[in-house]
Formats: C-alpha cells, structure tokens, sequence
C-alpha cells in the first residue's frame, strides 16, 4: 500500500517546522535577554571586621618625600643583563639606598632583616597572634636593560617628570612595589603599627634573570624554617582602563596563575658548498621553511579552558550592550570570543600557547653556503596544556627528519589559585583594591608573563599577582620597552594600597559575601 503525499501535507509539515523554528528561537532569545540581567559571578563583599586602626592620609611633605625616595631608586640602574652579568655596583647603592630612605624598617625591633643570595632582602615582621598564618608580598629590584638612543622621551635612568608622569626603567616593572611595599611599612612603624598576623617581604634582585640567586635561596631559607604561607601576592597584572572593549568601568585584573614556558633549539646540519653551485634546499632555507611552519600553524585555541573564561564572566554586568549578552553567555558565544581574542597579539596570549621564534644564527661568508643553521624558540604554555604535549606538538608541526628539536628549559604552567568567595588571599587583595579603588571591578585573570612568585608554589597553593598599576591603551608597549613610566598620583595610591593591604590581612576569616 502506497501512502500519497500530497502538497497540502507537504505544506502543512513545512509549516509546522517553521513554527518549531520559530519558537526555537524566541525561547533562545528570553534565555539570552534573561542570562544578560540576571547573570553576576561578582558578589558584594561581606561585613568585614574592621581591621583598619590606622588610615592613610599622606601630608604635602610626605607625597613629596615619597616621590622623591622613588626617583632616586628608579636613578639607580640595577640592571640585570643576562645570568652571568648584573649590575652588580648598582645593587650595592640600592641596599644603601634602602637603608637611608627607611630608617624604621631598618632600625625597628620588629622588624627583621636578612640579605639573601648577596642582594636580596627578606624582612619579617613578626604578628602579636602567632596563630595566624602568615602572608608574604614579593617584589623585584632588578631591571631589563634600557638605551635612551631607542626613542625615550626622557633618559630611562633620569626618573624625569613629564606631564605628571615619572619616566623611568622599573617604573612599573617593578621599583613601585619594592620602594611601595617598604614606605608603606615606613609609615606604619611610624604610627605605632604592630600586626596581628605576621608577614614577609621578599625583594628578589635577579627576577628578570629568573631569580635562581635571589627568590629560590629565599625560598629554601623559608622552608628550612617550616614557613608555610596563606598566600603570596607579586607582580603581575594590573588595573586596566579603557583597553578592554565595551567594559564600562576599570578592572583590577588578579592573576591566579601564570603561563608556563618551553625554549627548543632547531638546527639543521648539511654538507657545506659554493655558492655558484647551490643545493636545491639550503641549510638556511630548511630551517626557514620549519620556523615558517611553526609560525603559521599556531597552537590550538583554548579558550575557555583555563581561567580566562572566569576572567570574563566576572566582568560580564560592567560590560555594555550588546558586549554584556555576549559575555554573560559564553556558553553559547565562547567561538565569537575566542575568534576576536587572537586577532590580536596582546589578547591572542591570552587564548593558546604563544609561538615566538627570537634568534636564528647561520652563514660565515657570502659565497659559501653553510652547513649549519640553528634558531631559538621560545613558547608561552597555555593553563591547560603541558610543557611534554607543547614538545609534541612541536614536533609534529616541524615534522622533517632534518631539523634537530633540542629542549632547551622550561616548565609547566604553574597551579590556578583559588578565587573563591571564602579564599583568604584573593579577597583581601580584591576588598584592598575597592578600598582604594572604589570605582574599579576585580576579577581573576591568567599573568601571561613570569614572575618570582613561581619559586613559591612549595610555600602556598595561593599565590597572586598583582600591582595596582594603572595600565591604558598605549601602555603595552612600555613593559620592557621604551617610555617606561608611571602617574605621579599612581604612585602615591600604590603606597597607600599596601598601607591598606597590610591593616586589611590582619583579620582572622573573611566573612560570608553578600549575594
């Protein structure tokens, strides 16, 4: 028996199917309206117990001496050139520089102080509840090297005032935190401050050398005392204004972990030749194709499996519209971000391991060709990826027998730290920054640069990085780079963060957040 379809049944499926269709897509639509208002991973703090005994009002004489302890520091070129050279004479009159600067650091019986690796310093400042854990903030004195014939607006080592703006190497890479952490201490021994939990300051001198001197020996002398910490707070990531599309408001970015990293040798060996008789493929131009692959194939997007996708969400009602459906509905909409994420090369780290291929070395005369090339890669390991699946990867994308893959160093990604609503650390750090910041969102990020901090996994499992720097669009290219500098104002808010900070660590739990 043959069943006869006929064009009214055809018509009438059709037009059931549309109505599906349509109904599909308006209740996708009141879900997405519904998510956009409704969804807030941010929650009010709670009714804090208020540890604040002394407040932070610099007089006109202080904000002047302050900015004048931080000009000289920044004057003073610590400059660490490579593992084997530093300034070393420079490291010398900074630790005098410290001395001068903050007599009551120093000379206080409460405070204690020891040189590590030769330059470093660590202080302890014992707390009157011995009870409580303890905390430790980090910080670095070194700097990366800087020449004024790049294009500075002003000599890198003359902290020179520009339109309210000190400019100078370690300005904010990371002079503001070692001379901000210790005024704001200064302040506080000057008004009688004991904590009730006691603390450290590590202040490394070799961090942009990978503070194998100054952070590892200050980690080994803290273990060998059974020092185990609540949480570490160091460089890192910043308040950003106004880079960040559609975000109506500041956010102060706290980084809970940070990317790993791998550097690979690639060299290729081939019998050498004259010129005027080249090889179809050339030792240069085997290598070229291989780094040419790497660079073209670029690790995969994984956006949304590392803490980048929570950096969002808790962002998602400060965002405007249509930015605000977008990121309150990630679940739907993580492509379109990802996608707008790796269009650029500030944001694309944030999203995948990061190819960077930073030397390449071969030939030794013209009209000889060579029989060796080699060239340097250095990649930046994504939360969710591990340094042996980057090796792998590498492999297979070079996939050529000639080219040698040689591991060079590196390391895993370290641990994402919590940033729950009842973690220690990371809401003092967020209530510090409303205290001073009141205009300003937080939320946990991803540091795509690498810290001291990564010395102290052994010592916490909540380690932050953090400074309440002021980053703005055009800033990127300051971090390691030319005009260096940082808001006079900015400074002065720095030193009164850590004020705060400090008073704010002292409460025994931090209390349940307002919903």
């Amino acid at each position: 028996m043959k069943t006869k379809i006929n064009k009214k049944t055809i018509l009438k499926f059709s037009g059931i199917l549309l109505l599906i269709l349509l109904l599909s897509v308006v209740i996708l639509f009141a879900v997405l309206i519904g998510r956009t208002y409704t969804f807030k991973v941010h929650t009010e703090l709670g009714q804090w117990e208020n540890a604040t005994t002394i407040y932070p009002s610099l007089s006109p004489e202080q904000k002047k001496q302050l900015l004048e302890n931080f000009k000289v520091a920044v004057q003073i070129p610590t400059v660490s050139f490579s593992e084997s050279e530093q300034n070393i004479s420079a490291l010398q009159e900074f630790n005098l520089l410290l001395r001068r600067v903050f007599p009551k650091v120093f000379s206080s019986s409460l405070v204690q102080h020891e040189m590590v690796g030769n330059y470093s310093h660590l202080f302890t400042v014992p707390g009157s509840e011995p009870d409580l854990e303890p905390y430790m903030l980090l910080a670095h004195i070194d700097v990366v090297p800087a020449d004024e014939a790049d294009g500075w607006d002003a000599p890198p080592f003359s902290a020179q005032e520009r339109d309210g703006f000190i400019y100078g190497r370690g300005t904010i890479d990371n002079k503001q935190s070692v001379m901000g952490i210790l005024q704001a201490l200064e302040y506080l021994l000057e008004r009688g401050y004991t904590p009730r939990r006691t603390f450290y300051i590590g202040l490394g001198h070799d961090e942009e050398i990978h503070g194998a001197e100054g952070a590892v020996n200050i980690v080994k002398l803290l273990k060998s005392r059974g020092v185990k910490l609540l949480y570490v707070l160091d460089e890192g990531l910043t308040v950003v204004d106004g880079v960040v599309d559609g975000l109506t408001v500041p956010a102060a970015l706290i980084g809970v972990s940070e990317k790993g990293q791998v550097t690979v040798k690639l060299s290729v060996n081939t019998p050498p030749g004259h010129s005027s008789m080249p090889p179809r493929e050339s030792t240069i131009g085997i290598l070229a194709s291989a780094v040419t692959r790497l660079e073209k194939n670029r690790m995969p997007n994984l956006f949304g499996q590392g803490p980048e996708r929570a950096t969002f969400e808790h962002l998602a009602h400060k965002f405007s519209w249509p930015y605000r459906m977008v990121m309150s509905n990630l679940w739907l909409f993580s492509s379109l971000v990802s996608s707008v994420l790796e269009g650029q090369p500030d944001t694309n780290a944030f999203v995948r391991t990061t190819t960077a291929v930073t030397m390449f070395n071969s030939g030794v005369k013209i009209n000889v060709m060579p029989a060796y090339a080699e060239a340097f890669a250095n990649f930046r390991i994504h939360s969710s990826q591990t340094l042996e699946e980057v090796l792998k990867l590498i492999e297979s994308t070079i996939s050529d027998e000639r080219v040698k893959v040689e591991f060079v160093d590196g390391f895993d990604p370290l641990p994402i730290s919590s940033y729950e609503e009842d973690t220690f650390g990371y809401q003092i750090i967020k209530k510090t920054v409303y205290d001073i910041f009141p205009q300003v969102i937080a939320s946990p990020a991803i540091c795509i640069g690498n810290t001291d901090s990564r010395h102290y996994t052994e010592l916490s499992p909540d380690i932050y990085r953090f400074a309440p720097s002021w980053y703005k669009p055009g800033d990127s290219e300051r971090f390691h780079g030319v005009n260096e500098r940082i808001a006079i104002q900015n400074y002065e808010e720095i030193v009164v963060f850590y004020f705060q900070l400090m008073q704010n660590s002292d409460i025994r739990n931090v209390p349940a957040p307002r919903s």
